[in-house]
This record gives structure tokens, C-alpha cells and sequence, in this order.
């Protein structure tokens, strides 16, 4: 079968070939409803990068167990978050694109392309790419926003990158940002948020530092996951001097009857509550951004697990968001990986010389 690849009409010889960022993160429901929740369910879902199961027996499940029931209850929960421009995903999201732009111009002195992509959902990667070509991006940097990398999250984002680039005559040169879990600047800015919010309100006995969970059976199969939010978590702990009793990790948002990472965040929380600890502050620290698992699940459901159980206090300590240190991490891992590619923006005078050259050879441009 001949392969189609689409065309590089409208190439510009004295345009300059840039270097562009492609910044992602996991996707959103358009809306709060149970229809763009089954859609984007449906999509996330079918991933097998996400769900490992054999393809039939998991088509059966997805289609005539979760689609006809989850999405409702989703929609409900996403109700209870979502904001005025949208969901809490997309709204930090485009900050974080923005911001990133503006650091990155005042740290370089000249404008990089910065585009956001999602991998279920909109804007899709396949979109945020068109729009880096148009801009003339000859070199890529991928920027998945997951600290710790998984095959469920970061490799996802690349086979969709893949997948797009399979179609272009001219590809970008392309580098990609594997993790940054244990980047001393990521674990400061996780430092510094804890003890800003400590300061603003209270210190509670201790700090729960919840990830998402995994099924167990991707870390036998060799995910790094698990062991990267060891590192996060231990790193975080020494940085704000904390002693074993002080602290804990766990994993949420587990799905289906199957053993997943352990500790579980809400099983954890219960039996704090039991052993008469009365107060506990939490944080997430897999996650860039504030969204439905963190802002509904953690901030409003585990709550409500720890004070049920006799717990006293408990306190949500936010993502990093678009705050300052978490843009200027950012920016500084697109320094970092972009090490070697010359600066955006070329000697004018080589871009008229390339031009009559191409012209010179019967190019149009």
C-alpha cells in the first residue's frame, strides 16, 4: 500500500527555521456532560498504551460495562470543578502554554513557538503539530508535562507524535523529554509550595504525597513509574526535612478489581484517621496540573475518607499550576534538552543567499 504524505506547499526560502515546543498533558471532556464524557472516555480508554488488556475481551468490557454507566457519574464530578473558560485541565494547561512562551522569549531574547497538545481530546497533538510547521518549526522539542514517566503518559504522547510525523515529507529533527521526576528544580518548587502553604494556613501532622495509581502488573512488566515516584516522593521529604513519621506515599484513582500500586491514597488515609492522627495535609506530586483527579477525588472524596473516619483536618495543597518556579522549570528543561540547536532566527543576509540560490534553481520562493 503506497503511503501518502502531505505535501510542503507554501515553503518559504527565506523563512528561518525555528525551534519549537511541543508542551502535552492527558486531554479533557469538551464539556461537563455524559456525552462528552463518553466520547473522551472512549477515546482514553481505547489506548492500549492505557489499558493493556487483550483488545476483544477489553472492547466487550469498555463498550457494554463502563460507556453505558461511567460517564454519568464523571460528568457529575467534572460538574463539581469545572470553571468559567472550562475544564480546570485546559484552563492551567493554556496558562502554563502561555506562560511558557513569554519565559522563554525573555530568558532567549527572541520568540519560540510554544504549542499545546493533548493526547485524548482537544487540541490534539496532530493539531498542535500543524500548527508548529506552520510557524516553520524545523526542530522539536517534546515536552509531555508528566514528571514521572509511564507508558501510560509519556510514551502515549510520542507514539501520537510518531504517528502524526508518518505523514509529513519533512520531518522536524526531534528530541524528547523522557521525565523530570527527580530534576533538583522540580523538587525545590515542590518544597517551596509546601512550605508556602504550610505558612498561609497550617502544618498538619503529615504530608500524604499521593501519585496516580497503575495497575501492579506494569510494573512487573518493567514501568519505571513506580520507582520514579519513590525517588520524588523520598527527595521531596529530605528537602523539607521531614522524619519517616512525618510522611507517606500512596496511589489513587485505581479502576477495576485488579491489584494496583500500593499503598491505596484512600485506604492510607482511613487508617491515619483510625490511629487518631487528626490532621493531614496532601499533595500530588505527579501531577502538573490541578484537574478532575486532584481538585474532585482528592481535594472532595478523600476528604471526606479521613474526616468519616475520625480525622480532624485535612488540607489540599495545589499542583504547581502556572506558578512562577513551575514555568521557569519548564523552561528551563527546553534550555536544558535544546542544548546544541542554534538560536531561532538566522543572519539575514544568509536567508537572502539561501533564497537567490533556490531561485536560481527554479524555486518560486
Amino acid at each position: 500500500m503506497t503511503q501518502k504524505f502531505i505535501g510542503e506547499a507554501g515553503y518559504d526560502h527565506e523563512s528561518t527555521d525555528s525551534t519549537g515546543v511541543l508542551f502535552c498533558n492527558l486531554g479533557t471532556p469538551a464539556a461537563p456532560t455524559t456525552g462528552a464524557v463518553r466520547h473522551f472516555l472512549r477515546e482514553f480508554l481505547s489506548d492500549p498504551r492505557v489499558v493493556e488488556i487483550p483488545r476483544p475481551i477489553w472492547w466487550v468490557i469498555l463498550n457494554f460495562v463502563i460507556l453505558p454507566f461511567r460517564p454519568r457519574h464523571v460528568a457529575k464530578a467534572y460538574a463539581s470543578v469545572w470553571m468559567k473558560r472550562g475544564s480546570p485541565l485546559m484552563v492551567i494547561s493554556e496558562d502554563q502554554r502561555d506562560a511558557l512562551a513569554v519565559e522563554l522569549k525573555a530568558q532567549i531574547g527572541t520568540d519560540v513557538p510554544v504549542a499545546l497538545g493533548m493526547c485524548y481530546g482537544e487540541p490534539s497533538i496532530s493539531q498542535a503539530l500543524q500548527t508548529l510547521k506552520k510557524q516553520g518549526v524545523r526542530r522539536l522539542l517534546v515536552l509531555p508535562a508528566y514528571p514521572q514517566y509511564s507508558g501510560t503518559t509519556t510514551a502515549a504522547v510520542f507514539d501520537l507524535v510518531s504517528k502524526e510525523l508518518q505523514h509529513w515529507r519533512w520531518i522536524p529533527e526531534v528530541r524528547t523529554i523522557n521525565d523530570y521526576h527527580d530534576d533538583p528544580r522540580y523538587i525545590e518548587a515542590l518544597a517551596n509550595s509546601v512550605q508556602e502553604f504550610r505558612q498561609q494556613n497550617s502544618t498538619s501532622q503529615r504530608l500524604l504525597m499521593s501519585f496516580h495509581g497503575l495497575p501492579e502488573a506494569m510494573l512487573l512488566a518493567g514501568d519505571p513509574y513506580y520507582c520514579q515516584c519513590q525517588k520524588t516522593a523520598r527527595l521531596l521529604a529530605e528537602k523539607l526535612g521531614l522524619s519517616e513519621q512525618e510522611w507517606a506515599i500512596s496511589f489513587q484513582s485505581r479502576l477495576g478489581k485488579a491489584k494496583w500500586l500500593q499503598p491505596y491514597t484512600d485506604k492510607t488515609l482511613e487508617k491515619w484517621a483510625k490511629e487518631d492522627v487528626e490532621s493531614v495535609d496532601v499533595i500530588c506530586p505527579g501531577f502538573s496540573a490541578d484537574c478532575l483527579e486532584t481538585l474532585e477525588e482528592m481535594a472532595m472524596q478523600n476528604r471526606d475518607v479521613f474526616l468519616e473516619h475520625g480525622g480532624k483536618q485535612y488540607q489540599y495543597i495545589p499542583a504547581l499550576n502556572a506558578s512562577d518556579a513551575h514555568i521557569q522549570l519548564f523552561a528551563g528543561l527546553v534550555q536544558q534538552h535544546s542544548q546544541g540547536w542554534s538560536k531561532n532566527g538566522q543572519d539575514l543576509n544568509n536567508l537572502s543567499l539561501r533564497s537567490q540560490r533556490a531561485r536560481d534553481l527554479g524555486a518560486n520562493k
